[in-house]
């Protein structure tokens, strides 16, 4: 049983040419009782998107650790990579859509497919959809009760199309939960600490300081 993978410390581009090979590995996480086989497929196409980063194990850990009810929740993730925080959501009864650009959706359609319960999904199958910040954002409701993203503020030219991004899925009340390697290189802490409190009030629920992982939880301001 694998709980906290490995991570480099520092995330690279895309088209870094990371993977010159494709290969892909299956690894198993428990969390809340659930068991994840999730597949990483490692390729210069998918970069970054491929592992299973430590920020999204401590995401899941903090969901564990609070004992949040997710039943029944409307959630979705952005940058889903793997899929594992929203396949754990939908394991534990939440109605979740993953989202990523669209050269990660086989990645997660496989991983949903393989993580589906004996039993069938609690609540309903997680939906995969193509999802590109800043730009079709609007295609999507507002009427979600979380939104989650997990290793996703590491480009500081994207910065201002998730908070575009994050301001239209909150709309209706949704509270999000964003968990960060805080690279101060990619300027993580200054979205936390001046791009994302221009639109929302932003608190630090969990904070791991071996690792450098921080939770934020954030609503949009003007709403509960």
């Amino acid at each position: 049983m694998t709980e906290y993978g490995e991570e480099e410390g520092f995330m690279l581009p895309v088209d870094d040419g990371l993977f010159a090979d494709t290969f892909s590995d299956d690894s198993v996480y428990k969390f809340i009782g659930q068991e994840l086989k999730i597949s990483q497929v490692f390729s210069a196409n998918l970069g970054v998107a491929a592992p299973v980063w430590d920020a999204a194990l401590h995401l899941c850990r903090y969901f564990e650790e609070k004992s949040l009810n997710l039943k029944g929740k409307r959630i979705i993730e952005l940058g889903a990579g793997t899929g594992i925080v929203g396949i754990l959501a939908a394991r534990l009864g939440a109605d979740v859509t993953l989202t990523d650009l669209p050269l990660a959706v086989p990645q997660l359609q496989s991983n949903v497919s393989a993580n589906m319960p004996s039993s069938g999904w609690p609540s309903v199958a997680p939906s995969v959809l193509p999802l590109s910040w800043g730009q079709d954002q609007h295609i999507f409701p507002m009427d979600w009760d979380m939104v989650l993203g997990a290793d996703i503020v590491y480009l500081a030219e994207t910065y201002s199309l998730l908070l575009d991004t994050l301001v239209h899925l909150c709309k209706d009340g949704a509270v999000a939960y964003l968990s960060s390697k805080m690279r101060g290189e990619h300027g993580t802490p200054g979205f936390y600490g001046d791009t994302l409190p221009q639109r929302f009030h932003v608190k630090l629920v969990h904070r791991d300081p071996t690792q450098n992982i921080n939770i934020y939880r954030a609503t949009l301001r003007g709403k509960q």
